[in-house]
């Protein structure tokens, strides 16, 4: 892609970008629209709705994607990252672990359940207020 056919994309556009009718997630300073993937994705549509609207590079490589994801990655391109607007995002780039984490939840779930009650855990928690505090016991039914 040329300089002339730069699409600049800002951290805040893309973080609007954050459910399963709409879902970007930002890939080593690219933006990408994968929301025609959440079905086919391998690891399953919550990983990426995990990273809807988010930074989700870390993740990406983490997960020790191949050539061909990468390849893949053309066809959902939408445009580069301003860098300048990092400052002004809200960047919680999460993979399921570290969000049950961050809302203390991982001890009631490491070992002692399956991915779907994870999925549904953090359905439940992605409803709750930021400021919300949890206990480690099992979620109310």
């Amino acid at each position: 892609m040329g300089v002339d056919n730069l699409v600049l994309k800002t951290y805040d556009e893309v973080s609007l970008h954050n459910n399963p009718k709409d879902c970007w997630v930002i890939i080593n300073a690219k933006a990408y629209n994968v929301t025609n993937f959440l079905n086919d994705h391998p690891g399953g549509e919550e990983v990426l709705l995990a990273a809807a609207g988010k930074d989700a590079s870390e993740e990406f490589e983490e997960a020790g994607h191949g050539s061909a994801a990468r390849l893949m990655l053309d066809e959902f391109y939408v445009g580069e990252i301003d860098p300048s607007t990092k400052i002004n995002a809200t960047l919680d780039t999460t993979s399921s672990t570290n969000f049950l984490e961050k809302h203390n939840k991982i001890d009631y779930y490491q070992g002692k359940s399956s991915r779907q009650n994870n999925i549904e855990e953090i359905k439940n928690l992605s409803k709750l207020p930021q400021n919300t505090k949890y206990d480690n016991k099992s979620p109310k039914k």
